[in-house]
């Protein structure tokens, strides 16, 4: 029998390479097909299934198509070299064989176009979710997705963030994604990874969505409680007046905390690459006045400033640690001391936990077996009637530092609350006076304040039985240790969230 022109092109699938790649995609199909209804279906998401469904199997799918073609190529290559001439393939309706052809290669590419943009669709939320930013490379992102779900935006997607509206930043993260997964790969990555991320969407484009700079108004009242580090873990409070604030007259007063924020001032400033160290600040303000800081410890020269890049100030410069906060081992300790987590009648409880906390471990394995052996011995040496007494009290602490560490602190990935200090203050780290420090001046002698009341006022301090009691007004800070210096000392110059004050 004569075969005609398209039965003569189909044949062309007779070879095996096309054998292989078409047994490669109609095997990937049908495992995606089903996994992918599956998903559907599915109350939650898993990584790796999501990563097989909407990447792997798609991307082998399409492979063995493409293998396929390669192999029709490569056979009509053959033929037509060994002296066979292929006609082009032809399509005639008026034959019952050819309309049956026509329908079934229809109804297979609307089934093909249709399975191809819902995995698409899937695929675009998959690589859009946080199961996938935060899941699939587990070891590299375990500490920025384990600190996400304990921050104040756990709800909001990572992609709100790190991407935002828009195609071009869409277009720009997955091209970035690229060289992450070749660093995932072949173990390129940096432990721990380096911040802050340069290449990060503009706060005004990502976090101003939610977050409305010109409506900032007024003060916030906070109650501060702490442990002391003494045998009784004496608790001490300060009561504060925050001066949010902001820069729009309409709705307050402009000055506070967001006097910052590019509404009625713009701050300019350069900074090493970490943005701990800032020797240089231009402010332009409201009429267009400009003013330049420049530190005066170890001051850079003209030239080397016009060297290093021009940074405008937004919300991401203080408030640099908005979803993965490490919170430093003093202040979680407090934090369960606070919620009732930690019994205060175990002496030095506080100290000894924030201790152990500090403490340089290899793996998290070893630092939580470390914990859980290391409280129990401190008080078996120390205060043997005490554990004597209160064992279950001591086990239950042990478990809940345990899981402090857990939380905010992991070793493979040498990341904690030293390595990525929280700007948003001044105690744990320079935050606030990497530019408030006194030191900064104009050519006109101006001084960029370093005044604690320019952004909050202490109401009342002291134990809380005082502080309840206390007539709110404003006061001078009293460190609870006698002898500190508050107005010259940086607090961070002993407050390191470690052992200590």
């Amino acid at each position: 029998m004569n075969e005609t022109p398209t039965t003569k092109f189909l044949s062309l699938l007779r070879n095996p390479v096309s054998y292989l790649g078409l047994s490669v995609t109609v095997l990937s199909a049908g495992l995606g097909i089903p996994l992918m209804l599956l998903d559907m279906l599915s109350a939650s998401g898993n990584a790796y299934l999501g990563m097989m469904i909407y990447m792997v199997l798609p991307g082998t799918g399409v492979g063995g198509a493409a293998l396929a073609g390669m192999g029709m190529w490569w056979e009509h290559y053959r033929r037509t070299h060994g002296g066979q001439t292929l006609p082009l393939p032809r399509l005639d309706l008026n034959d019952a064989r050819d309309r049956v052809i026509a329908v079934g290669a229809l109804a297979l590419a609307v089934v093909v176009a249709a399975t191809l943009s819902v995995a698409g669709y899937r695929a675009y939320h998959f690589t859009e979710s946080v199961t996938f930013c935060g899941k699939l490379c587990h070891e590299v992102m375990k500490p920025e997705h384990t600190a996400y779900q304990y921050s104040a935006h756990a709800r909001v997607p990572c992609v709100s963030c790190h991407v935002g509206e828009g195609a071009g930043w869409f277009v720009r993260s997955k091209l970035s994604g690229l060289y992450q997964v070749y660093s995932v790969t072949f173990n390129k990555f940096s432990r721990p990874i380096k911040t802050p991320v340069h290449s990060l969407r503009p706060a005004q484009d990502t976090c101003e969505k939610c977050h409305w700079p010109a409506k900032f108004f007024g003060g916030l009242q906070k109650v501060f409680t702490h442990r002391i580090s003494d045998e009784k873990n004496s608790p001490w409070q300060v009561q504060m007046l925050l001066k949010v604030g902001g820069g729009d007259p309409e709705t307050g007063a402009a000055g506070g905390i967001h006097w910052h924020m590019n509404i009625k001032n713009k701050v300019y400033y350069v900074s090493d690459e970490s943005r701990e160290v800032i020797p240089w600040v231009r402010l332009v303000g409201p009429d267009g006045k400009v003013t330049e800081y420049t530190t005066t410890e170890d001051p850079p020269k003209p030239e080397e400033i016009a060297k290093m890049p021009l940074r405008l100030m937004d919300c991401v410069d203080c408030h640099n640690r908005p979803s993965h906060v490490y919170k430093p081992a003093d202040r979680v300790v407090d934090g369960a001391f606070e919620l009732g987590q930690l019994d205060p009648s175990l002496p030095f409880l506080k100290r000894e936990s924030v201790r152990l906390l500090a403490a340089s471990y290899a793996t998290q394995t070893e630092a939580l077996a470390a914990i859980r052996k290391g409280l129990p011995e401190f008080y078996a040496k120390n205060y043997p009637k005490v554990l004597e007494a209160k064992r279950p009290a001591v086990d239950a602490a042990a478990e809940t530092v345990a899981r402090l560490f857990s939380s905010y602190i992991f070793p493979e990935m040498k990341t904690d609350w030293r390595v990525h200090p929280n700007h948003a203050g001044h105690r744990d780290s320079d935050g606030c006076y990497r530019c408030h420090d006194g030191l900064h001046k104009s050519a006109d002698g101006a001084v960029v304040t370093k005044s604690c009341d320019a952004c909050h006022s202490v109401l009342a301090q002291g134990p809380p039985q005082d502080v309840a009691r206390a007539r709110l007004a404003t006061q001078q800070f009293k460190h609870p240790v006698e002898g500190v210096d508050v107005v010259e000392m940086k607090c961070s110059m002993c407050h390191n969230g470690a052992p200590g004050l």
